[in-house]
């Protein structure tokens, strides 16, 4: 199981559904951007993604999807908050370069959630996440 909790192969190694809550499976939805053989259409595909490798503890897709400028400094050598299992995504509203949206998680097992209305920009013809507006 990967850091997070997440855990995207089913019975017999099948796929299973993708983290981020769409109706797809993990290969045909974030899988490839975590890979990185694809990149995200839209800020909301990759607010998506990011949720799904904060799950999956994909710390290199995170890396390369958050803008230089506001990415913590140690994000890599610190790695991810494993103490936070990630539970469910929902998508409240977005516009063309930005996603509000609430990950539930649990912590001790308590329930949890971070509500966030994140900005996104283009750079270099690719999305990256930029801050959160609140």
């Amino acid at each position: 199981m990967a850091a997070g909790g997440g855990d995207v192969t089913g019975l017999l190694g099948g796929p299973t559904a993708c983290p981020c809550g769409s109706d797809a499976s993990y290969d045909a939805c974030c899988g490839p951007l975590h890979r990185g053989a694809r990149q995200a259409a839209t800020a909301v595909e990759l607010m998506r993604s990011r949720y799904s490798a904060f799950v999956l503890g994909e710390l290199d897709h995170l890396f390369r999807t958050w803008h230089p400028r506001t990415r913590p400094p140690r994000l890599v050598e610190d790695g991810l908050d494993t103490s936070r299992t990630w539970t469910g995504l929902d998508v409240l509203d977005h516009g063309e370069d930005w996603v509000a949206f609430d990950a539930h998680y649990t912590v001790g097992g308590v329930a949890g959630v971070q509500h966030e209305r994140s900005r996104f920009e283009r750079r270099a013809g690719r999305w990256v996440y930029v801050d959160a507006l609140d």
